[in-house]
């Protein structure tokens, strides 16, 4: 299939399909006019990368799912952890998610406590911070 097809089947652009070959994410071939041409496979594939980047993975983190994006993702991993470089890539993304979110709660924590008004019913976080 043509690029076109791919992105429109894929849900995505052909501008991020050529960035994703860039990145060494997706392979094309060539017609012999030089249009990229794509195995039916690419769909789904593009599909996961769509996916862990969904998910807050990087670029570079999806690099480590390499082994795993021709297949559907939560079948993978539902049968077996994927790779350790692809563990160890996940888990630091939550990790960095979950520092993230202990942030957030704590300047929400703080906004509410110095305007109580703001805090929804039932809402006891402006009394935890000091």
């Amino acid at each position: 299939m043509l690029i076109g097809e791919l992105a429109a089947e894929a849900g995505t652009t052909t501008r991020a399909l050529r960035y994703y070959e860039e990145q060494g994410l997706l392979e094309s071939g060539r017609t012999a006019a030089g249009y990229r041409v794509y195995e039916p496979a690419a769909t789904l594939r593009v599909r996961n990368i769509r996916v862990l980047l969904a998910c807050g993975f990087t670029v570079e983190d999806v690099k480590s799912f390499l082994d795993h994006l021709d297949a559907e993702l939560p079948e993978v991993f539902c049968h077996a952890p994927p790779c350790a470089a692809s563990s160890a890539v996940a888990a630091r993304r939550v990790a960095e998610l979950e520092e993230r979110i202990a942030a957030l709660t704590r300047l929400r924590d703080s906004l509410v406590h110095r305007m109580p008004w703001l805090a929804g019913p039932g809402d006891t976080a402006g009394e935890q911070v000091t």
